[in-house]
């Protein structure tokens, strides 16, 4: 997996901002179509995993909506309501959302 600045952020807690749920850094957050609800791991790898870097979970224990699932390479990655949360590389700057609806199947967060 080619390192990314979002990637690679320690996880604190996500926020929201205007409606949405965002990563520590500000940006956007994703869940993806394919991957299923409580099945403890993310099908988003290697390419798409580049695209799309996971929310890595870091040393924080997670609580109440949110869980750690492990990902093939062996990393943590954060979950929101059992989905793997993801950011999207063409995002920039906090409250971009390009990537929501991406092939219909790539969904920003909203709590």
């Amino acid at each position: 997996m080619a390192p990314a600045a979002a990637a690679s952020a320690p996880a604190g807690a996500p926020m929201v901002a205007n409606g949405m749920l965002t990563g520590p850094n500000g940006m956007t957050l994703y869940t993806f179509d394919r991957d299923t609800a409580g099945s403890g791991k993310s099908v988003c790898n290697g390419p798409c995993a580049t695209n799309w870097p996971p929310l890595m979970a870091g040393s924080a224990a997670p609580a109440g909506d949110y869980s750690v699932v492990t990902r093939d390479d062996g990393g943590k990655q954060l979950a929101y309501k059992g989905k793997p949360l993801y950011y999207w590389v063409k995002d920039t700057k906090p409250g971009d959302m390009t990537g929501d609806g991406f092939n219909g199947v790539w969904h920003v967060v909203k709590p």
